[in-house]
Order: structure tokens, then C-alpha cells, then sequence
């Protein structure tokens, strides 16, 4: 009787699991490219209440286009009602990335922003992608 009660839990966990893996799709985040920098298969996706703290999360490769330039690349992201986050990557090679930007005081986000930006150094402006805007989906 014991063994079956534990059967039924463990298939129970897995299911629960297996959904909450599946109901988080992810997305194409199109070019994201300025002079030096690029994010290549940049992918998206909004997290379900209760999962990944309901955020945005987004992955890729952060990739310097431009190796003996002495400049970094970097990500930025925000999600409504915060700042922007920065997400570094190295000169000269590819970081890939698995990140995800959330409202800590939140069960999920509805709105989020995010481009790809080269560090030029302190006396010249950075240079950044077109931001791009994503709109999750409802989950009230």
C-alpha cells in the first residue's frame, strides 16, 4: 500500500513539472545588433505565475564583433516599474546567456525591454541596439 501511495506521488510531482516546463514558450528576440556587439539566437519568453518568479527570461550568445577594439559588450534588460540590468559579456568571444529579469514584488511581469550594447569606455558614449519591447500575456 505504501509503495503505491509513493508511485502515485512521485507521477504526481513529474506531471506537475512536465506542465510547468511546457507552459513557458519561447520566442525568436529577431536581430539584436549595434557596431561591435550582436546577441545571436537571442530567444524570449514570459514565465507563468509562480514560476522562474513569473519573469522574463531571455538567452542567447552575447557575441564582440570587434575583437582588439579594448571594448565590452552587454546585454540590458528591464522589466516594468524597475531599472535596467546589465548582463556582461567578455571581449572578443561569445558568452552564452540564460538569464531571467523579474519584479521581486510581483507574481509575474506583462512588459519587458531589452537591447545589446558595446561599453566604449568612460569618455565616449556607449552604442546600443534599438530597444525592443515585448508584451506577455495576460495572467490575471
Amino acid at each position: 500500500m505504501r509503495r503505491s501511495l509513493v508511485a502515485v506521488a512521485a507521477t504526481t510531482l513529474f506531471a506537475v513539472g512536465a506542465g510547468s516546463a511546457v507552459a513557458a514558450s519561447w520566442h525568436s528576440l529577431g536581430e539584436m545588433r549595434t557596431t561591435g556587439a550582436q546577441f545571436v539566437k537571442g530567444q524570449y519568453t514570459f514565465y507563468p505565475k509562480f514560476t522562474n518568479h513569473g519573469g522574463f527570461g531571455f538567452k542567447g550568445g552575447l557575441k564582440d564583433l570587434v575583437k582588439g577594439d579594448g571594448n565590452n559588450v552587454y546585454i540590458l534588460s528591464k522589466v516594468e516599474g524597475y531599472d535596467w540590468r546589465r548582463f556582461n559579456g567578455k571581449q572578443g568571444k561569445v558568452v552564452q546567456m540564460n538569464k531571467v529579469v523579474y519584479d521581486g514584488a510581483a507574481l509575474y511581469v506583462r512588459k519587458a525591454w531589452i537591447r545589446v550594447c558595446r561599453d566604449r569606455g568612460s569618455l565616449r558614449p556607449d552604442n546600443c541596439s534599438p530597444t525592443k519591447y515585448y508584451k506577455g500575456p495576460n495572467q490575471d
